[in-house]
């Protein structure tokens, strides 16, 4: 029988890791347009492709283009999922009124039905006004949006030896015109990207449309999940279109308390996009998210299962756990490196 590694055995390796690697923590300061890397970084480990969504770097100060490829390229992540600020404010987009570092704690308590005080209701309704409005102001500039900007953005990440596989404007939603989609998928294949990743709406329209939008380009549409995730989350939109996918997350599926992941994502694997990885607890304990290896979540067991079986969708590390005091995102994301290159290898 082959002898595996105990999760003690695995967990002081990564550790080790972990404490020995050099992490530069420092903000990026400077010209943001000089980019700062001594080397291409390589997150394909034994065939097993590691990303990041951008979103897990909501929390550093510059959230230009420029700063989040620096952000990348210090964690030493090859390929992302492309969140749409960076990229629309390298474009030309009206910048945003709201403060999204203030906003996405408290969207969260509120996706998570988590009780929210008097003031951080009043924020929110505040916020979702901007929004509306902000939106209306976006939606006019993507009529004429240059796309020369978009291809800019990709020679820049490119150059600096990061793919982009996924893109995540907000333009996929209910609220969003079929021009929104439009535009949002030809910036999508513009910056390189084999798929745009959206929050499943829960409408079978929606997904209709979006799937027949994304065959036209030659994309697919990755519908992201939370805890209302379940083995058959995703079959109607899977059945209406091959542009139909998943961006499964892997952390919220146990958070649900659903069973058998592996068995989930041996079965679906052709049509998995993308994979969200994160360490959360089951409903039993908690359901936190955590610091890799502390949660209940299989991550050693899924990444051992994409070496073995050769698949090619991306796990997308997406920071969620609370930044220890005197840590930042970039270095916590590094972490969550160094654990799947210790598992993988």
């Amino acid at each position: 029988m082959e002898n595996k590694p105990t999760r003690r055995q695995f967990l002081g390796a990564t550790a080790a890791l972990v404490s020995g690697a050099i992490i530069n923590s420092n903000p990026l300061f400077g010209s943001p347009a000089i980019i700062r890397n001594l080397g291409t970084p390589n997150s394909l480990i034994n065939g097993v492709q590691i990303g990041v969504i951008t979103y897990s770097f909501r929390d550093m100060p510059d959230q230009s283009a420029e700063a989040t490829l620096q952000y990348v390229l210090d964690s030493g992540i090859s390929a992302i999922e492309l969140m749409g600020g960076p990229a629309e404010s390298y474009a030309g987009a009206p910048k945003n009124p709201v403060n999204m570092q203030t906003i996405f704690p408290l969207m969260r308590k509120r996706r998570e039905n988590q009780p929210l005080t008097e003031d951080e209701q009043k924020t929110l309704a505040e916020a979702d006004a901007q929004t509306k409005a902000y939106r209306a102001e976006v939606a006019k500039w993507r009529l004429s949006a240059p796309m020369d900007r978009f291809e800019k953005v990709r020679k820049m990440f490119n150059q600096a030896g990061v793919t982009i596989y996924g893109f995540k404007p907000d333009a996929f939603g209910m609220q969003n015109s079929d021009a929104d989609i439009d535009y949002g998928m030809r910036a999508a294949k513009v910056l390189g990207a084999n798929q745009v990743t959206v929050e499943h709406p829960g409408n079978d329209a929606q997904t209709l449309k979006l799937g027949k939008m994304a065959e036209k380009h030659g994309l697919r549409v990755g519908y992201h999940g939370h805890e209302q995730q379940t083995p058959t989350f995703w079959d109607t939109a899977l059945a209406q279109s091959p542009g139909n996918a998943m961006n499964f997350d892997l952390g919220h599926y146990v958070a649900a308390g659903q069973p058998d992941p592996l068995g989930l994502i041996r079965q679906k694997h052709t049509r998995i996009a993308s994979m969200h990885i994160k360490d959360r607890q089951l409903p039993a304990n908690g359901k936190g998210n955590l610091p890799w290896g502390k949660g209940d979540t299989p991550l050693l067991q899924v990444l051992t299962l994409m070496r073995e079986q050769k698949y090619t969708f991306p796990a997308t590390v997406e920071l969620e756990y609370q930044i220890p005091a005197g840590s930042n995102a970039v270095a916590e994301v590094k972490k969550c490196l160094d654990f799947c290159r210790n598992a993988l290898s």
